[in-house]
């Protein structure tokens, strides 16, 4: 795996393709336009699923990268419906921090349908702690990316409590235009409304009625936000 040449302000850890598209596309274009260096890691190819092959994954992803314009993109390639949280990966997605050095990471919220989904949400804050241990063997610089939030998919059918709702309203229809990339994962399911993309949309929306814009995305965290003025509170 080849790593960024400068570190990265916002590093979104996903475990399967599509999945950061769905749940924070939105973030990433808002944090590009910005002048950000985003990256994603996919944990696994996302392999099997009815209609898709890791070839037509990997040209989906690729089509994905490009409308969102990302600085980096990288798989791990651990295994799909098998992911864990043990040793062997949270080395390897230690040594992704290290040598990323993120800023910000934004994992899988805890809570899921998904079992991938909650084991990813662990290994990275397992890989978080591992990433600043000193006298070890994975690879890079001992780092510690200073902050981790937490994203929700679309598994589990429940109501967040988010620690704080972005504003992506300037760029829904591209976040969509990026998920539609992935034909092979909408391929089969009903076109009649509401359809994927309409609960994708929906569920923007509400959120970002709750903080007075067109659409939002919400996150979770276990720390407190720092602020320095209220005014930043919107």
């Amino acid at each position: 795996m080849t790593f960024p040449d400068e570190p990265l302000d916002l590093l979104v850890v996903a475990p399967h393709p599509d999945d950061a598209e769905i749940s924070v596309a939105g973030t990433i274009l808002l944090s590009l336009a910005q002048g950000q260096r985003v990256g994603v890691l996919e944990l696994t190819d996302g392999e099997p699923t009815p209609r898709g092959t890791i070839e037509r994954r990997a040209a989906e992803t690729e089509a994905a990268t490009s409308v969102l314009g990302l600085t980096w993109r990288g798989q791990l390639e651990l295994p799909n419906r098998r992911l864990e949280n043990d040793l062997h990966a949270r080395r390897q997605l230690a040594s992704v921090f290290r040598q990323t050095r993120p800023q910000i990471i934004l994992a899988p919220y805890w809570d899921d349908a998904h079992p991938d989904h909650v084991a990813a949400s662990a290994l990275c804050d397992a890989a978080r702690f591992w990433s600043k241990l000193s006298r070890s063997d994975i690879p890079g610089e001992p780092y510690h990316p200073p902050r981790i939030y937490y994203y929700w998919s679309i598994h589990l059918r429940i109501h967040p409590q988010p620690k704080f709702v972005l504003d992506i309203s300037t760029h829904m229809e591209q976040k969509l235009e990026a998920i539609r990339c992935y034909e092979s994962q909408l391929e089969g399911r009903s076109e009649e409304f509401p359809t994927l993309l309409d609960d994708i949309r929906d569920r923007a929306r509400y959120w970002g009625w709750t903080i007075g814009a067109a659409y939002g995305e919400p996150f979770g965290g276990r720390e407190e936000v720092a602020i320095s003025d209220l005014r930043h509170l919107g």
